[in-house]
């Protein structure tokens, strides 16, 4: 559905027969919000948007500066595939979120993403992501009754969510998302959607869409499917490991064929970028409590700030299965989970890649030895130091980071580290079950 314009937008509505327009858009903590409005009031909302309370959403405006407005950009105009009934169609917009002025709001993650790509674009560069997001399928909200036994790759009769993987990548496709592949992943029950890179604004818009299309499609056949980051003690959490390149002038700049991995000085220098501010940006990539229960060591997630080609225990990673081909080199950043605000995360990442290029940083030699195995001395003296520990000690590094300050701007900077404080503090003062099967009996 190529729809461009407001007027593409109106026609597409008569022509499919749309009822109902959602206008989305994400809080700070990248919640997606919608509101709908009917076909006949699209015209208008498409010239002067469609203003709503600011501070009842997380993050946004407090009362006395209550009213913003939700600017549908026409540009990512789809019809829902699973509201079609003829006359009653539900179509989607994402929304750049206004200041009643017509400026850009503050608060709006989108716009910091756009901000952040046009430091990019001002430096020559287009910034490409291909996230993996991960997720489990349960029998419902409440229990932890899983699907199936299955692991890496299997397919039925272990795997007996392949038809609500297939039912999930065919409503992406309508959506006009490009899915790459679908697999069972290593957890049982755990499942992997990976999309097909792309710029990352319509890849931050195409990952909102994707968690709500995956959650729609579990529970049109009666299940449950959770974007949580670890929600079994004893198994792999999921992550959103997030492919990014750099390209210039329609060519990607992170490859060189004179060098030895194929990896240009401005990949090394975005590389070294990502890890030496890999500790400030970790809680926006990994938000949440939960968190970091999947970030300690064992478990496939990264723990350790380094990289390598084939090291799945580094933080980033080069990945060689396309050796020599210009197109395909990259970095794979391994800690973000699928849980965290894509256009926070993407922001940072760049930020932090960026700053790596402008400052001419240099990057550290591969580390291709398992890093699980190292001895604590060995990491020493390989300069391999650890991502946070907890969302208490990320937030506290993030909150000196000028970095991520500029990156995300004052105000979502500071609403988003309020809001992990309230959440460590509601967290360490919870008694969990562990603590009364643990302590009770002895103390």
């Amino acid at each position: 559905m190529d729809v461009k314009t407001k007027d593409d937008v109106l026609k597409a509505v008569r022509d499919h027969k749309v009822r109902f327009v959602r206008l989305w858009f994400t809080d700070v903590l990248g919640m997606l919000k919608s509101v709908a409005i009917t076909a006949e009031e699209l015209e208008g909302a498409l010239e002067e948007g469609k203003g709503f309370d600011g501070s009842s959403i997380e993050g946004f405006a407090r009362i006395e500066e209550s009213d913003v407005i939700a600017m549908p950009d026409p540009s990512t105009f789809m019809v829902l595939p699973w509201r079609t009934d003829e006359g009653s169609g539900v179509a989607r917009m994402f929304c750049d979120v206004l200041n009643p002025d017509g400026t850009s709001y503050p608060g709006d993650p989108r716009a910091a993403l756009k901000r952040n790509l046009k430091e990019a674009a001002d430096m020559g560069y287009s910034f490409l992501v291909g996230p993996e997001l991960e997720y489990f399928y349960f029998k419902d909200a409440v229990g932890m009754e899983l699907l199936d036994a299955g692991g890496y790759f299997d397919l039925t009769p272990l795997d007996v969510a392949s038809g609500l993987r297939m039912s999930t990548v065919h409503m992406l496709e309508q959506l006009g998302i490009v899915v790459e592949c679908s697999h069972h992943e290593v957890a049982p029950s755990q499942h992997e959607i990976d999309l097909h890179y792309d710029d990352a604004l319509r890849m931050a818009d195409a990952s909102m869409t994707y968690r709500l299309v995956v959650k729609e499609v579990a529970m049109k056949h009666g299940v449950y499917a959770t974007f949580m980051p670890k929600p079994l003690f004893g198994e792999n959490g999921s992550g959103m490991h997030v492919h990014q390149s750099l390209f210039k002038d329609g060519e990607n700049a992170f490859f060189d064929a004179s060098d030895e991995y194929n990896l240009s000085s401005v990949a090394r220098a975005y590389i070294a970028g990502l890890l030496k501010h890999a500790r400030e940006i970790c809680s926006v990539v990994a938000q949440w409590v939960n968190s970091y229960k999947r970030l300690v060591p064992g478990y496939e997630a990264p723990v350790y700030v380094s990289w390598a080609r084939r090291n799945r225990s580094a933080l980033v990673r080069v990945p060689t299965y396309k050796v020599g081909k210009a197109q395909a080199m990259r970095a794979e950043f391994r800690c973000p989970d699928p849980a965290c605000n894509p256009y926070l995360a993407f922001s940072v990442m760049l930020a932090a890649g960026l700053k790596g290029i402008r400052e001419g940083y240099e990057l550290a030699p591969a580390v291709e030895d398992d890093i699980f195995e190292m001895a604590p001395k060995d990491r020493t003296a390989n300069g391999i130091s650890s991502l946070p520990g907890s969302l208490d000690e990320a937030v506290a590094e993030t909150e000196k980071s000028e970095l991520v300050r500029q990156a995300l701007g004052d105000h979502i900077f500071e609403k988003f580290i309020a809001n992990k404080k309230l959440e460590w503090d509601s967290y360490r003062s919870h008694v969990s079950r562990f603590e009364q099967q643990k302590y009770l009996p002895i103390l």
